[in-house]
């Protein structure tokens, strides 16, 4: 699983254009929105959409549920390890 975070961490790096950051700057438990790493909805958007083409899951916006998969790094790869096609 710790290929697959720092996977995503990368993929965040790059599909956001956050050139001065690294993967270890980004911790794998902490929240990806508002606090955290203090990314917003437009964020998520591209974010959603760079982890569809990467890993081929599905993400709805109708679903509360994707709130809570987009919390974290260690959220996000539970949900793309449980989906990827």
């Amino acid at each position: 699983m710790d290929e697959l975070y720092s996977e995503i961490k990368q993929l965040i790096i790059e599909s956001l254009n956050l050139e001065d950051m690294s993967i270890n700057d980004i911790e794998t438990e902490a929240p990806l929105f508002v606090d955290g790493l203090g990314l917003d909805s437009i964020d998520a958007l591209e974010l959603g959409m760079a982890l569809k083409q990467k890993y081929g899951v599905v993400f709805s916006s109708d679903n509360e549920d994707m709130k809570k998969c987009f919390y974290s790094v260690k959220t996000l790869a539970e949900y793309i390890d449980a989906n990827r096609q």
